[in-house]
């Protein structure tokens, strides 16, 4: 029997971070990185070597948590949004440009759901769905408006 998985260093935990659930984690460190520009800090892969149990990588200077969906785990309630059927949370970047932002996304991969506009409230916004179904949106304050 095992005692467990063999665990990096961790990173200091943020005070806040979204813990994002994901069926094929692994997969989606990578579309990260190239999607976002995401730094990964650590991986913890299950047992088995097939799923992880924790990753955390930095977007946009932020902390964020992910691992892969353990619908079999009792208690953890760990299930991926295309198992769901959809997502109840949407991860917002501020960056640069919104454009450019939305354009490396989808290059990557990810759905456009909300081209980029500018908004009454004075953004660049545009959202994106990654392809593991977590939703992402993207603004930047528009020239001579407060942001």
């Amino acid at each position: 029997m095992s005692n467990g998985p063999v665990v990096p260093p961790l990173p200091p935990a943020p005070s806040l971070a979204p813990h994002l659930i994901i069926d094929g984690a692994a997969a989606a460190l990578d579309f990260y990185k190239k999607a976002l520009g995401a730094t990964e800090l650590v991986r913890v892969p299950s047992d088995d070597g097939k799923r992880l149990l924790h990753a955390h990588m930095e977007v946009n200077g932020a902390a964020v948590f992910l691992c892969d969906d353990f619908p079999d785990y009792p208690g953890e309630g760990a299930i991926a949004p295309k198992r769901l059927g959809g997502t109840s949370a949407m991860i917002h970047l501020q960056v640069e440009n919104c454009d450019a932002a939305v354009k490396r996304a989808a290059d990557a991969g990810a759905k456009v759901i909300a081209e980029p506009w500018d908004a009454f409230w004075g953004d660049r916004y545009a959202q994106v769905m990654d392809p593991f179904g977590h939703v992402w949106s993207f603004a930047h304050p528009l020239a001579g408006k407060p942001g």
